[in-house]
């Protein structure tokens, strides 16, 4: 679904959304993996685990809808429901009005419940098409006990098993008979979406940034650390400057120290968490802005963005709780404590009050932009060359660093092949000055820059050498510079010693 900061941005064509609603703990998430055939919603026997809404693309003989993943309901009086059964419900609620479709699924081992009961009779107030999904019907025998819930006023009931994927075509099926079949008319080409990670340690602001961005509570925001538990992707238009772009908001779980996981469900989260980094065009890096706020999990996570080589935008949240310290006095903080991030720039923030958002989506921007560029061979050789001559290159003996040959072989993150006489003579220290050298040449702001030295082939010439001449005018200077020595006459035979004895007749 598409969301933007005042209304949802108007496509030409827009995919039918089904949603998959019921309790807790029926098979709702293991449903939503096995349809879109890949792990994207976390399942675990523990109840409650979906809390935001995720959805995801699904194509069926040729036929394309959104399928929605949802949190279980729980109770809806007053008594049963506690905190996360109403935040839950909210969520919900939005992914009811906004679907066409609704899977009512239960558990067919289970039998009917009486909160089946309620939630069927909440549904109905909707007004919406529901199919009636029986999940983990393992076998036969429950195939039949799935009839059972025909009493709650259905005509027929699909039982599914999403672990051995049984019954999931017929579903499928029934879902595409409901789903208006699309004109005949050409599919209008999107641009693929700019993928945004919003990553962080627990409850530093992530979700509040991200709903801060859409312009709505499109994920849920608490003071308790461990709120979001998948990554959510949610599809946005984003204007920076006077540009629009169709990006993808990528909500994380919060990253806690390893000591402190002591769960499966944590495990599985983490997991999700370097997964959305690695599919990511930009990590947005949410820390508190204050000089006790960076720990030893920020580093960890900094690491693992360094790793990826990703770009990468550092947000400063909670700034309007630290004014009074100068924002140059905590960028050095920043730049100390995490040390390899210094092509990254600091945006300090309050994604409560929004203050300065709009100098985080000018940053992202940039960041888009400056990955579609590609240098032309040319430019980026007399850069490199400058960048030789200006700083002398490292030398061992009496051999120096010798720079031939330079071109960009990949944008995203910026690559460079450069052809050098010995790699292994080129320092860390000067592979660093010729990054930032780059970096500030072609203004690539946010991106890590990858520099990779190979040994020169023939072909290639110095940049930094005049052509030698050839090998005979060498021979020719060196022969006038050494005399000749006029070998002595040979004599052979008696000739020869006459020669070594004195004549008798003197």
């Amino acid at each position: 679904m598409t969301e933007n900061k005042s209304e949802k941005p108007k496509f030409e064509v827009r995919l039918p959304t089904v949603a998959i609603v019921g309790r807790p703990n029926v098979g709702k998430s293991a449903l939503f993996n096995a349809i879109i055939g890949r792990r994207l919603s976390i399942v675990h026997e523990q109840s409650g685990v979906t809390r935001d809404r995720l959805a995801a693309p699904v194509s069926w003989h040729g036929r394309n809808f959104l399928l929605i993943d949802t949190g279980g309901l729980g109770g809806f009086s007053t008594r049963k429901a506690d905190a996360w059964d109403k935040r839950i419900a909210v969520q919900v609620e939005a992914a009811v009005e906004d679907a066409d479709i609704l899977l009512l699924t239960a558990n067919v081992q289970e039998g009917v419940t009486g909160l089946d009961e309620e939630v069927t009779a909440k549904l109905r107030a909707s007004g919406k098409p529901i199919i009636m999904v029986a999940t983990k019907s393992d076998n036969h025998d429950f195939d039949k006990q799935a009839d059972e819930f025909l009493r709650l006023g259905f005509s027929k009931v699909y039982a599914v098993s999403a672990l051995h994927r049984r019954g999931l075509a017929n579903l499928l099926d029934k879902l595409l008979e409901n789903i208006a079949a699309p004109e005949d008319k050409e599919m209008p080409e999107h641009p693929e979406p700019f993928k945004i990670s919003v990553v962080g340690r627990p409850n530093v602001g992530k979700s509040s940034l991200v709903n801060c961005l859409l312009g709505q509570d499109r994920v849920m925001v608490s003071e308790v650390a461990g709120t979001t538990r998948d990554s959510i992707d949610i599809d946005v238009e984003i204007r920076c400057g006077e540009e629009l772009i169709p990006a993808q908001l990528i909500d994380t779980a919060g990253l806690r120290r390893r000591s402190k996981v002591d769960t499966a469900l944590e495990v599985f989260s983490a997991m999700r968490v370097t997964d959305a980094i690695k599919r990511s065009d930009l990590v947005i890096f949410v820390v508190e802005a204050s000089q006790t706020g960076l720990t030893a999990q920020d580093r960890k996570i900094s690491s693992i963005i360094q790793k990826s080589r990703k770009a990468c935008i550092i947000a400063a949240n909670k700034y309007d709780q630290c004014l009074a310290v100068s924002k140059t006095t905590l960028s050095d903080e920043l730049r100390y404590t995490l040390p390899g991030m210094e092509y990254a720039p600091v945006d300090f923030i309050s994604a409560l009050d929004k203050t300065n958002i709009r100098n985080l989506l000018d940053h992202i921007g940039e960041v888009r932009s400056q990955l579609l560029v590609k240098i032309p061979t040319a430019v980026l050789n007399r850069v490199v060359n400058d960048a030789f001559e200006r700083n002398s290159p490292p030398v061992s003996g009496i051999s120096a660093l010798r720079f031939y040959y330079a071109t960009m072989i990949g944008n995203n993150p910026p690559h460079f092949l450069l052809f050098v006489n010995r790699k292994e003579l080129c320092t860390d220290n000067y592979m660093a000055y010729l990054r930032n050298y780059l970096r500030n040449a072609f203004d690539f702001t946010g991106l890590p820059i990858d520099i990779e030295l190979r040994p020169r082939p023939k072909s290639i010439e110095s940049f930094h050498t005049v052509r030698k001449k050839p090998t005979y005018a060498r021979a020719e200077r060196a022969a006038r510079k050494t005399p000749i020595r006029t070998p002595k006459t040979v004599k052979h035979g008696k000739q020869a010693g006459n020669a070594k004895r004195p004549s008798r007749q003197k």
